[in-house]
């Protein structure tokens, strides 16, 4: 399980209380076997929008979330993992309960119509969201204080105004929306795009007609809720799944053209020095140890293109000797010197380890074609129940705000795959002043867990 700010503000537990921690300490033990056939459906490639259900905070309080449950996959497109984006719509439900109520009063109290009115500025005044109560007119007759904190003004520049004096920029939509509310209906939206001058807001919203003392329509209430937040966090998530797509994809045209303009080349070269020789028999000795060279040397690249894809050394050396054989065959190839050192008590699981390696991969392979140095420093090491990877040159680095803006998939491929071994990672470097990235995952050995027993 990872972790963010927002999920703390929600359920109360902090990162270092939730990671590692099952989903089911935020579910209610009653919803239990729902959640797991959503999950199963999620597993199988499936997406659920604005679920609404109940999760268990840390003081063991129920609140009601709205959820986007997304399969999150790695670049080979199998599905390692699960992304939960809860939206707290605690508030909105009990508005919406506030309100149910209201309305049965009001209907139960015939003799009394004349108070109608005067109760539902009461309640719009006093309900925990975002609510305004308008008249035929769409003039505001009253708005609740999370209306006012949600757009910046205060019920005295409110009160009394159009609605449209106020949002002069409000989609015709929206408009027809309130003529259909005046006209009887409710409706609503759970997600609505709106394009503003300042940028784009996404609201969750309803809008329903409210009857006057007589019995008829005397206006609308408005409920809306700012869900901007979460489409964000929706379209990081989507945005990220693209991106590692197209890196899968840019991978696969690196193979593909290595395979046809190196390793192809040659084999076809071998042929042609094969068939000279069936053709000139006299010449098999003075060209046979040269074939037998360049037969050799076209194993070794096929070998190490096969261990870019899957090293075999990370399970039958463990992952640091791997990872050390590997860097040591990468140097040779590329006629660079990779100083690596470790100091890791006990073996890693593959999961951490794999991880670790295809971080260290792109590292290098980014080092060779951007930061033009000759030497690169690699450490792995357990420290305090994590295992940390540095990966550190000297060379000419690059300017960290730019690379975020831009479009690279090198460090978005290396933060996710650390998120999904719920590790952090970090980078630091400027122009001319080199690299160093630097990994830690949570990591406990076998070792420590004996030495921790006494």
């Amino acid at each position: 399980m990872s972790w963010n700010a927002g999920a703390q503000r929600i359920f109360g537990y902090t990162e270092a209380e939730a990671v590692g921690q099952p989903n089911a300490i935020l579910i209610p033990p009653e919803s239990r076997d729902e959640e797991n056939t959503i999950l199963e459906g999620v597993k199988s490639g499936g997406r659920i929008e604005h679920y609404e259900t109940v999760r268990i905070t840390k003081a063991g309080t129920k609140v009601d979330v709205s959820l986007t449950i997304s399969p999150i996959g790695d670049c080979s497109g199998k599905i390692v993992g699960i992304s939960e984006i809860a939206q707290n719509i605690t508030e909105r439900r009990r508005a919406e309960q506030i309100l149910h109520e209201t309305n049965q009063a009001l209907e139960s109290q015939k003799g009394v119509l004349e108070a109608r009115e005067e109760l539902l500025r009461i309640f719009v005044k006093n309900v925990p969201a975002g609510v305004a109560m308008l008249d035929r007119d769409m003039r505001y007759l009253q708005v609740s204080d999370r209306f006012c904190a949600d757009y910046s003004v205060d019920s005295s520049q409110v009160l009394g105004r159009s609605h449209y004096e106020l949002f002069p920029d409000l989609p015709d939509r929206w408009k027809e929306i309130h003529r259909r509310a005046l006209d009887g209906e409710t409706l609503r939206s759970e997600e609505d795009r709106w394009d503003r001058e300042g940028g784009t807001t996404w609201l969750c919203w309803e809008v329903r007609p409210w009857r006057s003392d007589d019995g008829l329509t005397g206006g609308i209430l408005i409920f809306a809720e700012d869900i901007t937040r979460r489409k964000q966090m929706e379209e990081a998530l989507s945005g990220m799944s693209r991106k590692l797509i197209e890196s899968q994809e840019q991978e696969r045209t690196r193979i593909g053209r290595e395979l046809h303009d190196d390793i192809n080349q040659r084999l076809a070269m071998l042929a042609i020095g094969l068939e000279q020789l069936q053709t000139n028999p006299l010449k098999v000795r003075s060209h046979l140890q040269e074939l037998r060279e360049e037969t050799a040397a076209i194993s070794s690249a096929v070998q190490a293109l096969s261990h870019e894809l899957h090293s075999s050394k990370l399970e039958y050396l463990g992952v640091v000797s791997g990872m050390e054989s590997w860097c040591r065959e990468f140097g040779e190839r590329q006629k660079m010197q990779i100083d690596f050192g470790s100091d890791v008590s006990g073996p890693l699981p593959f999961e951490i380890g794999l991880a670790l390696f295809r971080v260290l991969q792109e590292a290098l392979h980014n080092a060779v074609k951007h930061s033009g140095v000759k030497r690169v420093e690699v450490q792995v090491a357990e420290q305090s129940n994590e295992v940390h990877l540095l990966v550190r040159d000297s060379g000419s680095g690059f300017d960290m705000e730019a690379v975020k803006g831009g479009s690279g998939l090198g460090l978005l491929s290396m933060q996710e795959r650390v998120r999904l071994v719920n590790g952090a990672i970090s980078f630091e470097s400027k122009p001319m002043g080199g690299t160093t990235i630097r990994v830690r995952v949570p990591f406990k050995s076998e070792h420590a867990a004996r030495r921790a027993a006494g």
